[in-house]
């Protein structure tokens, strides 16, 4: 068995982008196969410049190699701690790589973290709470119209 290389974490670079909508339409179409995701990969070009533009910040996890290929992306806003995007390619879920971003999005803020999740990805669900987040409230997802929890996480103090 080949050794996989380990992930680093990489500041976001532009030129990443069509790479991360590649990750994140093969990661959602892995996780709700139902649904067509190819056809929202405009929408999600859209918000991540969106979040940026807001002031949201994006941490990349990487191969550390000389590939640095693209393993996953976390987006947090600062100010409020509200992870909107945390995508990992399905070929590295439970290697650590969410955990490493979901570490990456708390670096960057003050706050404790929140979020939405599909209340079906029953594997998102899972991680999350053994990462320390609380669900806190039940919503809708305004494109799909899918049930979702908002989950909280409080502040880690060193």
């Amino acid at each position: 068995m080949t050794e996989r290389p380990a992930a680093r974490l990489a500041p976001f670079e532009w030129g990443r982008m069509p790479a991360m909508a590649d990750l994140w339409v093969e990661a959602w179409q892995e996780t709700i196969p139902e649904i067509d995701f190819e056809s929202r990969r405009g929408w999600l070009l859209h918000r991540l410049g969106t979040l940026i533009d807001e002031g949201a910040v994006i941490d990349l996890a990487v191969t550390d190699d000389e590939a640095a290929r693209l393993l996953g992306f976390v987006s947090v806003d600062p100010r409020t701690g509200y992870v909107d995007q945390l995508v990992v390619h399905p070929d590295h879920w439970g290697e650590g790589v969410a955990r490493q971003l979901v570490a990456a999005a708390e670096a960057r803020t003050r706050k404790g973290l929140s979020l939405d999740v599909n209340e079906e990805n029953e594997r998102a669900v899972r991680f999350y709470e053994r990462a320390g987040f609380n669900v806190v409230g039940h919503g809708v997802n305004a494109t799909s119209g899918r049930p979702t929890l908002k989950m909280e996480r409080p502040p880690r103090r060193a």
